[in-house]
């Protein structure tokens, strides 16, 4: 255990029913006696694990700062693997403080960010994929990104990667067997043996990384532009999508000049969107600062809604944004199909296209449908196993790599001394991904990145 005891505030900072300080450490129990005075009389050293009591916490002269409720947590069963006291008061900013300063006062020092489950990971608690679902589940966005950091931190990152690892151990005991005992018959010890292990390893590493893209897409969102000439109703559809008035919109073709932007949740996705100016030809200067940055935007999203006028014939400008778009991810959005039809869409044979009427509020179920269509989010379960963030990958990816040269020196018929070496370096990558080899600086690295108090 580390001998340093930590407290930080463990609920959001603000106005609410409670607040909770938490210590862990050695001296949680004791640093808490010196300021939380129990109703019964008794101490808490004298509680056992999981009771709580009621009480107040006083200032040095012996003041109430405020009515509290002490819980007592004791090593190793507590979320840290340490003695741990989360001391529950009145919510709000001030008195929240005054009772943490009064903590830090009694010998506990202040944590810094994700220093309680980075002990938890330390003493054993949990893995390190299990420890990054804590923040994946306190950031989710929407239901799906919450049920894939719940499955992470029930450990189905965990138990996929020892399915893996248990294969490699098994490969590589043989291979060092063979290196001791060169003479002897040593059982499974053929080619089409390790074939067959390495072929399943390949093919579950390759299934975990086709994961990644589409938990991304679900935990952080899309940046998806809405882009088309003048006049579409692309702030009209921005408008649907947000069930808001967040563009201005005019019968006036070019009103809107900049980007505007604002997040949404479509299903089980959450857009970055961006309503940009309408793409033409100006020599308007502030139009064409508008239309180059709408420009800039078809470059850089990752979904592009491209929308076109179902009223109107296809004209230049159509036909110079379909060209843009066409190595793009990218729905085409007919819009205004409430009006007489005049757009010919054999145009856009090569497109996904959803017809919509953004002004009736038509057309946006299958629109949902169809983001998850191209994001590939509707093929995901609830139950599979989705990597959470790009580290993750990276040792998978370093993993599947390794696999890859073992099943190539073994088929150019190298020796298994080569081949145990590619094997090895599979193992050492997904044993950092679980964090049962991990450096101290990767550690740290993710560790920083939570929020202080958790």
């Amino acid at each position: 255990m580390s001998e340093r005891t930590i407290a930080a505030i463990a609920t959001p900072l603000g106005d609410g029913g409670i607040s909770v300080i938490r210590i862990s450490g050695d001296e949680a129990i004791s640093v808490a006696d010196k300021c939380f005075v129990a109703y019964s009389g008794k101490e808490l050293s004298e509680l056992s694990g999981y009771q709580a009591a009621y009480g107040k916490v006083t200032d040095r002269d012996g003041n109430t700062l405020d009515d509290a409720v002490a819980l007592v947590f004791l090593a190793p069963k507590s979320y840290t693997g340490e003695n741990v006291v989360e001391i529950s008061v009145h919510g709000g900013r001030v008195i929240t403080r005054q009772i943490l300063r009064r903590v830090l006062e009694c010998g506990a020092v202040l944590a810094t960010g994700g220093e309680f489950t980075k002990r938890a990971f330390l003493n054993g608690k949990l893995d390190l994929t299990k420890a990054e679902s804590v923040m994946g589940l306190i950031s989710a966005r929407n239901d799906a990104a919450a049920k894939i950091s719940r499955g992470a931190r029930e450990g189905r990152i965990s138990r996929d990667t020892e399915n893996i690892l248990g294969k490699l151990l098994e490969t590589a005991a043989s291979l060092a067997a063979f290196a001791d005992y060169p003479d002897e018959d040593i059982p499974n010890l053929t080619q089409e043996n390790f074939s067959a292990l390495l072929d399943e390893c390949y093919a579950k590493c390759e299934k975990l990384i086709s994961t990644y893209d589409t938990g991304r897409a679900i935990r952080e969102g899309i940046n998806c532009a809405i882009v088309g000439k003048p006049n579409v109703g692309k702030s009209t559809l921005m408008n649907m999508l947000c069930g808001s008035d967040r563009s201005i919109v005019t019968d006036i073709a070019g009103t809107t000049r900049d980007v505007v932007e604002n997040t949404v949740n479509i299903g089980d996705i959450t857009l970055n969107l961006a309503d940009t100016a309408g793409i033409h030809s100006t020599d308007d200067t502030v139009e064409k600062f508008g239309v180059d940055k709408a420009i800039e935007k078809i470059e850089n999203a990752e979904l592009l809604l491209a929308v076109f006028d179902n009223s109107t014939p296809l004209d230049d400008n159509d036909k110079h944004l379909l060209n843009s778009i066409k190595n793009k991810k990218c729905i085409v959005v007919l819009n205004k199909t409430d009006l007489y039809a005049a757009f010919d869409k054999k145009a856009l044979s090569d497109f996904e296209i959803v017809e919509i009427s953004a002004k009736n509020g038509n057309g946006s179920i299958e629109l949902g449908n169809a983001i998850s269509r191209i994001c590939k989010t509707e093929m995901l379960s609830p139950d599979d196993t989705v990597l959470i963030n790009e580290r993750q990958r990276d040792c998978v990816r370093r993993a599947l790599e390794a696999v890859t040269a073992a099943r190539d020196a073994l088929g150019i018929g190298m020796t298994l001394d080569a081949v145990g070496v590619c094997v090895d370096d599979a193992i050492s990558a997904l044993l950092e991904l679980t964090g049962k080899r991990v450096t101290n600086e990767v550690c740290d690295e993710i560790f920083k990145r939570f929020c202080v108090g958790k």
